[in-house]
């Protein structure tokens, strides 16, 4: 099988911190995958992983076992994939909204707009690069969407399309980021939001921006230090944000348990610690991978059931780190190199 990596195969024993994890917190995980499953089966990547290989895995997780650790190594080989690799975090922001607009809460979340429709090689218009997602439907046939600069300035006002309304244009901005927020309504509800769709454009990350001005350098770069440049430069928002043509669309998204993340690209809530961002053209969701980041004393069974833009190449990863402030302290500053060991699924008996 051709695969995007090399992969060499391990024996459990040879990764030096398996037996200390803690094998559990990564089976309820996985096991919320797969009961997933039973709805919609995950789409193969282009490692070959198919959810029909991880069957039998799915089959005995639904069941419940006593030894988590002993599941794993029963139903899976583990194997590096011999490739640079590399984590980042990401969170679930908590925020204070309004379900109308005030004269405090003026920066809205939208959701997805009726004319905005998914590409592929069916309907993609000549020329379109195979990168892009999203169109705008429009009776000449479909252009590009709106960006970001556009949509703020107006160009899908009077839609009706406001989840909520924030006091925060970073806030906003950041939401986008992470494609999840819990939002703490002023009525004191809670009301919690996931990713529906994006405008289609390309990410351009303003921490690459501000570097590239000089701004911040880049080594410096994190959540932390692009949100207190933004405090201290507030006339210059719109400048660096609307470089970044991106627009990430929201839809509700209530889970039950207030534990647990958000609902993300799985379908399933994330587990702090547990859940991992990965390249979904490349990797299979529900695909259990120890990923090893000394530099941070990481070394940790993960789960993939999420995915993200900046979010390429076959040992990248992105950690769920947890809701809130403090989890986002965490996130913002996870960059780090890693060795990815990806579990594959024992063949089928």
């Amino acid at each position: 099988m051709d695969t995007p990596a090399a992969l060499d195969f391990l024996k459990f024993d040879d990764i030096a911190d398996w037996r200390r994890d803690d094998h559990r917190a990564a089976f309820d995980a996985f096991r919320r995958s797969a009961f997933r499953h039973l709805e919609k089966p995950y789409k193969t990547g282009a490692f070959g992983i198919s959810a029909d290989d991880l069957g039998t895995a799915f089959a005995a997780a639904r069941d419940g076992v006593d030894d988590a650790r002993g599941f794993f190594e029963r139903h899976f080989r583990p194997a590096r994939i011999v490739a640079e690799g590399f984590v980042t975090g990401f969170y679930e922001p908590v925020v204070e909204a309004s379900p109308a607009r005030t004269e405090r809460f003026r920066y809205p979340i939208l959701s997805r707009p009726a004319e905005l429709v998914d590409i592929d090689d069916e309907n993609r218009p000549v020329g379109w690069d195979a990168g892009i997602a999203f169109g705008r439907q429009t009776a000449g046939g479909i252009v590009p969407f709106f960006d970001r600069g556009e949509i703020e300035r107006g160009a899908l006002d009077g839609r009706g399309l406001e989840i909520a309304w924030l006091a925060d244009k970073v806030d906003l901005f950041f939401i986008h980021v992470q494609g999840a927020a819990r939002l703490v309504m002023t009525d004191g509800s809670e009301r919690r939001v996931t990713y529906a769709a994006k405008s289609g454009h390309s990410f351009s990350g303003p921490g690459k921006i501000l570097a590239d001005l000089g701004e911040i350098p880049l080594k410096d770069v994190t959540m932390q230090s692009i949100r207190a440049w933004f405090a201290a430069n507030p006339g210059r928002i719109d400048e660096i944000l609307w470089q970044n043509r991106s627009y990430i669309f929201f839809k509700d998204a209530p889970v039950p348990d207030p534990a647990l993340g958000p609902i993300a690209a799985a379908k399933v809530p994330l587990t702090a610690g547990r859940s991992l961002a990965v390249d979904r053209r490349l990797h299979t969701f529900a695909t259990p991978f120890f990923v090893e980041a000394p530099e941070m004393d990481f070394a940790r069974l993960m789960i993939a059931q999420d995915t993200g833009s900046a979010i390429v190449g076959p040992a990248r990863g992105d950690i769920f780190c947890g809701s809130g402030d403090a989890a986002g302290e965490v996130a913002g500053v996870i960059k780090h190199a890693a060795n990815f060991i990806m579990l594959v699924p024992e063949p089928r008996e």
